[in-house]
């Protein structure tokens, strides 16, 4: 990932205006780059993740999401308005009134970020930081090289390390306390 890009604030309506394939994040006013495109063993854990969530909330209030989706995590709407904006890798949204058409506005209740070598300093101190103060409920830190999982939870304001979780435990998934995933299912070995 470069070295995140000075100048003016930029607004949601401004990347709206983008390219289709240009991808950025916006966090405290820092534009981060998103490309490059994730790895396939960063995809196959991505894709056993949504699939082991999306099973558990089919017929439920709450939705999942995997990347790429926008989430706008002030509680604005409007897009001239908008300064930040994050795209993780799944989100779980319980609130319906979040979800519009192109993007999610408000805090998600669960967020999974999956790190490579070049986000692992975004996704451990920048968006750890960003999603603490936004009110994640619950933050996921993967590590698919490692297959290691960390849980944090969101308790009197501040993320608590819930564990670390590695490919043959079972994570207790807070937000849901009748769900827990078998890690063995998500850093299944590609045939």
């Amino acid at each position: 990932m470069p070295a995140p890009e000075k100048g003016p604030p930029f607004t949601y309506a401004q990347y709206m205006m983008l390219d289709e394939d240009a991808r950025y994040e916006v966090i405290d006013g820092q534009v981060f780059n998103m490309s490059p495109v994730p790895t396939p063993k960063h995809q196959a854990v991505q894709r056993e993740l949504l699939v082991e969530f999306a099973a558990y909330l089919r017929g439920k209030t709450c939705t999942v999401f995997g990347a790429p989706i926008d989430v706008c995590l002030a509680d604005r709407d409007d897009p001239e308005q908008i300064r930040e904006w994050v795209e993780p890798d799944l989100v779980i949204v319980c609130d319906k009134s979040k979800i519009r058409e192109k993007r999610i506005v408000g805090v998600p209740d669960l967020v999974v970020e999956i790190i490579s070598k070049s986000t692992v300093r975004k996704d451990k101190i920048v968006k750890f930081h960003r999603y603490e103060r936004a009110g994640v409920k619950e933050y996921w830190i993967v590590d698919p090289m490692n297959e290691t999982i960390d849980v944090y939870v969101l308790e009197e304001g501040r993320f608590r390390h819930q564990g670390m979780y590695v490919r043959d435990d079972t994570i207790p998934v807070r937000l849901f306390p009748e769900l827990a995933i078998e890690l063995k299912n998500v850093f299944a070995e590609e045939e």
